[in-house]
């Protein structure tokens, strides 16, 4: 890590003051006394192209600003995605076992020294937690999609075994349950809420949502960044938040009380992609970057000092279109007439011309646009490929709010082009991502007249966003049965694979390309950096 630190002390010693300014607000703490803090561009830097926002990937914010990217080695799931897209026991965690009959069922079994950086051990509590939250997703503000398919979670409060019922025809894809960022400590949560342990089970277990208003508000809220409480974010991976800075970085350091391998960083900074590229740059070596959002200017000047690794494929998430439940989406008619008057082709034309890489045009929800399953798929998802102004036309008249989390030119580029596509059809639609992004704000979910966009373009994984769907298996039959259902219910309308480019300091190894929800992040902890 010393040699990052020769390289920040190097570049900014020729900076403008300017510069030294801005590295010096990044630092995000005031200094106490005579006690040196310090600064967040001392540590090697990991950027992201999407926002810092929150560490709990289960709320509505956190699923509309993929926080998967910062949580899954601060909360990570009981299976890791792998860049081939296996899915990765993490035994470290948990384990699982899948029992037969007619309701699909899984024992999970915590590991016994699996603990948070508190030292308070974890238990079944914190995924009954997960579950009730996401079971009760109006109380909670939740977004986790796979936990409709639970009928229930058999918890003993502090035991270390606990099983999950799904209902019938359900569960197919249950490794995806519990994923990273989803599973938090209840104990802290709970302590900040005025609970006691036996009020928190008490009421998780009776499903008393008076009882539980304060702890919803805690879980929704208590893990945005901008309110960091150290105290509330225990962590249970191998790192663990230490700090915020001013810029919204996020300062991760090794939690010596993990209970599996050490991280081989001690510290890393996690800048959010609202950052200017150049000017952190300049002010520290950028160690592994995300510009997906095509934030790529400051490589080139940065490459002056060490080229970089680059890396740009179509990802295994799908840019969809997520569509409000309420107002001009109240039928699911009136939301297949919007469908029809999109042109996927033209708006995966628009990401790959921002993005400058080539990614497809898809209208497959339960597999990705680059899995080889969904030719199986095709003589259903294809035919809602491209507009039908005939069946548009119904909708003539109306107009459809589209949010996502911005800026980001490659998003709205892709808005313009459903804007264009659907004006023949006599459909006005706006660009409303200056009310933001969040799925709270959506029409369905949120308050009656607190409702800014009938749909929100993100990025999904298709193996966990549609929980309300049949999936037994995953085998072609439940799959083709699935993608029907998803098309004649119309939730979504799946637009192109996400582009991914990622950039490399070739002085830090262990890096793997994923492409998931996690990101090039996934395996963080493993990360190693070389010396001058």
């Amino acid at each position: 890590m010393r040699r990052f630190r020769r390289a920040a002390l190097r570049v900014v010693g020729g900076v403008t003051a300017a510069t030294m300014a801005w590295a010096a607000a990044a630092c995000g703490t005031q200094q106490e006394e005579d006690v040196p803090q310090a600064a967040t561009t001392d540590y090697p830097a990991y950027l992201l192209s999407s926002p810092l926002l929150t560490s709990n990937a289960g709320t509505t914010l956190g699923a509309s600003s993929n926080a998967q990217a910062l949580s899954a080695r601060v909360y990570p799931g009981v299976y890791t995605p792998g860049p081939a897209g296996q899915m990765i026991p993490n035994t470290d965690l948990a384990t699982a076992q899948v029992l037969p009959g007619e309701n699909r069922q899984v024992v999970y079994s915590i590991a016994e020294d699996a603990r948070f950086s508190d030292g308070v051990e974890i238990t079944c509590t914190d995924f009954l937690l997960a579950y009730k939250a996401g079971d009760m997703a109006e109380l909670f503000g939740s977004y986790l999609p796979l936990m409709e398919q639970v009928q229930s979670l058999d918890c003993t409060p502090g035991a270390k075994t606990f099983t999950v019922v799904f209902e019938k025809k359900m569960g197919g894809r249950w490794r995806s349950l519990f994923g990273p960022g989803e599973v938090l400590p209840a104990h802290s949560i709970a302590r900040k809420a005025g609970m006691s342990q036996q009020q928190l089970t008490s009421a998780l277990v009776s499903n008393d949502r008076p009882a539980l208003a304060d702890l919803a508000r805690v879980w929704r809220e208590g893990y945005n960044l901008d309110a960091f409480d150290p105290e509330l974010q225990v962590s249970a991976g191998p790192y663990r938040i230490e700090k915020v800075g001013g810029k919204g970085e996020v300062v991760l350091a090794r939690n010596d009380s993990y209970y599996g391998d050490a991280a081989a960083l001690e510290r890393l900074t996690v800048w959010p992609g609202s950052v200017d590229g150049e000017r952190l740059s300049a002010a520290t070596r950028i160690a592994v970057a995300d510009v997906s959002g095509g934030n790529k200017r400051w490589i080139k000047s940065a490459e002056r000092d060490r080229p970089y690794d680059l890396y740009s494929e179509p990802g295994a998430l799908t840019d969809t279109l997520v569509l409000g439940s309420d107002g001009v989406f109240a039928t699911k008619e009136a939301r297949g007439q919007f469908a029809a008057c999109v042109d996927q082709a033209a708006v995966a034309q628009a990401s790959s011309s921002v993005s400058g890489v080539e990614v497809a045009p898809t209208a497959a929800h339960v597999v990705s646009a680059t899995d080889p399953m969904r030719h199986q798929l095709a003589d259903i998802a294809d035919p809602h490929l491209g507009v039908d102004v005939g069946i548009a036309e119904a909708l003539r008249g109306s107009t459809v709010r589209i949010g996502y989390m911005g800026p980001d030119q490659r998003k709205a580029e892709m808005v313009e082009a459903v804007r264009a596509s659907c004006e023949p059809a006599g459909i006005t639609v706006v660009d409303a991502s200056a009310e933001g992004g969040d799925m709270a704000t959506l029409a369905g979910i949120a308050a009656p007249g607190m409702d800014t966009m009938d749909a929100v373009l993100r990025a999904v994984d298709p193996a966990a966003e549609y929980g309300a769907m049949e999936l037994e298996n995953t085998e072609t039959p439940a799959l083709r049965g699935a993608e029907e259902q998803l098309w004649d219910e119309v939730t979504a309308v799946p637009l192109a694979a996400q582009p991914r480019s990622f950039a490399v300091d070739p002085q830090v190894s262990n890096v793997n390309v994923y492409t998931g929800l996690a990101g090039i992040g996934w395996n963080m902890d493993r990360w190693q950096t070389s010396e001058d």
